[in-house]
C-alpha cells in the first residue's frame, strides 16, 4: 500500500538542520514533508556541544528555552590543559551577549522541541519511522522521494524540492549520485563514553594532553561526564585487542582526577563508542532540484563543537534561497546556487581551522609541536587574537540570522504535554 504525499519541499533527515529548516519554511507558509528513518529521538547522541552561533538560531525559533530546561549543562568556555599545566583558557563570557558560554544539552531535547513546534503547523507533515530507498527523476529533474514505512507501507512524496539532510552517511546523496567527498584530514578517531559524576561537573570543555595522549571531557546532563578519547586514525581494533585493563590505565594516567569514576564505571569494550573521524565535503551541494545541508553536505571533526553550530546556520541560510526558489519554479535550481555561494567560504574556513587545532592540540609528541603549542597558546590567550578566533569559534565567519521577516505565521508558546 502506497501513500501519496504533494508538498512543496520534501526534507529527508529530523537531525538540528532538517528541521530547523522545516520550521523556517512551514513558518513562512510553505507546506514541507519531514521523512526520518528512525521512529524515535530515543537513542545516544555524541554531538551535544552548542556554539553561541546555534543557540541565537535556536532562540530565534522560540525554541532554546524550552529545550534548555529539558536538561542542560552551561560551559563557561574552553581548556586546554598540558599535564598539570592550563595552556589555553578561552573565556566565552568575553564576547559578551545572551549567549556567551557553550552548552551541553541533550540533542534529543532539542529535535522534540522542533518537532514539536513544526506540528503546529497544518502545512507540515511528518513521516517518522521512513527509509528512503527510492529518488524519482523526471525531466532532469528530482521530483519525489520513495519511503518505505512501517508495517511494509510505502509513502511517495512529490515535491518541488527535495533537501537532504540525513547525515554524514546521507542516502540521500548516495542515490542521486554525488560523491561524499571524504578527506581523511586528521590523524585521530575518537572513542566515546559517558561515566555518572554527581558533584564532579566541569565548567568548561576541556582537552587534557597527558602520557602522549589526549583526551576530551565536559559536563553532560545530568551529572555526567562526557569523555572523548583520541586515539590514532584507525588505531582502534588494534588498542581493543590489549583489552579493557589497559585501556583503563591510559584513560586514568590521562584523568587522573577521575580515574575513580573510570575504573568503576568502565564495564566492557561496549561502553565505548568509536567515531570515525574524517572531513567530507560533497562533491555537489545543489543538483537539479535537489539541495545537500548540514553533515549530508560537510562533514567536520568534533573538535570546537562545530556540528551541530553549522547546521543549523546552513537551515538559516538556505530558508531565504528557498523561499526565492519556489517563486520561480522555472530557475529554481539555478537561484539555489545561491545558498552554495554563501556557504562555500565560512565551511572551508572551518575545514581549515580544525586541521590546525588537530595538530596543534590533538597531535603525538613531537619536538616541533611540544615546543610551538605553548607558546600560541599563550599568545591566544593573552592577546586580541583570543578574542577574534573565540568569535569566529562561536559565530563563524560572519553572524547567521535567522529570516524571522519573512515569518507568515506567528509563534506559538509551547503546545501542552
Amino acid at each position: 500500500m502506497t501513500e501519496h504525499h504533494t508538498t512543496d519541499v520534501c526534507v529527508v533527515g529530523a537531525g538540528p538542520a532538517g528541521l530547523a529548516l522545516s520550521l523556517m519554511l512551514v513558518r513562512s507558509g510553505v507546506r514541507v514533508t519531514l521523512i526520518e528513518r528512525a521512529a524515535g529521538f530515543r537513542r545516544e547522541f555524541r554531538g551535544e556541544i552548542l556554539q553561541p552561533g546555534g543557540m541565537d538560531v535556536l532562540d530565534e525559533l522560540g525554541v532554546l528555552g524550552a529545550a534548555r530546561d529539558r536538561g542542560s549543562r552551561p560551559h563557561r568556555g574552553f581548556q586546554l590543559i598540558d599535564g598539570r599545566r592550563t595552556l589555553l583558557d578561552i573565556d566565552y563570557q568575553r564576547l559578551g551577549g545572551p549567549h556567551a558560554h557553550l552548552l551541553a544539552i541533550g540533542q534529543q531535547h532539542i529535535l522534540e522541541e522542533l518537532l514539536t513546534a513544526c506540528r503546529r503547523h497544518a502545512s507540515f507533515t511528518y513521516l517518522g519511522g521512513h527509509r528512503v530507498n527510492e529518488l524519482v527523476r523526471e525531466g532532469g529533474r528530482f521530483t519525489a522521494v520513495v519511503a518505505d514505512g512501517p508495517r511494509g507501507a510505502t509513502a511517495a512524496v512529490r515535491a518541488s524540492f527535495v533537501v537532504g539532510a540525513d547525515g554524514r552517511y546521507s542516502r540521500t546523496r548516495r542515490l542521486a549520485g554525488i560523491d561524499a567527498g571524504r578527506m581523511d584530514l586528521f590523524d585521530q578517531d575518537v572513542v566515546w563514553f559517558k561515566v555518572d559524576a554527581p558533584g564532579r561537573t566541569v565548567d568548561r570543555v576541556r582537552v587534557h594532553r597527558a602520557a602522549g595522549q589526549a583526551v576530551l571531557v565536559h559536563s553532560s546532563y545530568p551529572d555526567r561526564l562526557q569523555i572523548g578519547w583520541t586515539v590514532p586514525h584507525r588505531s582502534w581494533n588494534e588498542l581493543a585487542a590489549r583489552g579493557l585493563p589497559a585501556i583503563k590505565a591510559r584513560l586514568t594516567s590521562a584523568l587522573p582526577e577521575f580515574a575513580d569514576l573510570i575504573e568503576d564505571q568502565l564495564g566492557s569494550l561496549a561502553d565505548l563508542k568509536l567515531l570515525d573521524v574524517f572531513a567530507g565535503r560533497a562533491a555537489e551541494w545543489v543538483r537539479d532540484g535537489l539541495v545537500l545541508i548540514g553533515d549530508a553536505a560537510h562533514t567536520h571533526s568534533p573538535l570546537g563543537a562545530q556540528g551541530i553550530n553549522l547546521a543549523l546556520q546552513d537551515a538559516a541560510v538556505l530558508h531565504p534561497v528557498l523561499l526565492d526558489a519556489l517563486q520561480d519554479a522555472g530557475s529554481g535550481t539555478r537561484t539555489l546556487e545561491g545558498y552554495t555561494a554563501l556557504r562555500s567560504s565560512a565551511i572551508d574556513a572551518v575545514f581549515r581551522f580544525q586541521t590546525i587545532q588537530s595538530k596543534v592540540m590533538l597531535a603525538r609528541p613531537n619536538p616541533v609541536a611540544d615546543t610551538v603549542r605553548p607558546l600560541l597558546a599563550g599568545l591566544v590567550t593573552r592577546s586580541p587574537l583570543g578574542g577574534v578566533l573565540t568569535r569566529r569559534i562561536a559565530h563563524g565567519r560572519a553572524p547567521v540570522r535567522v529570516r524571522t521577516d519573512l515569518f507568515t505565521t506567528p509563534h506559538s508558546p509551547k503546545a501542552r504535554a
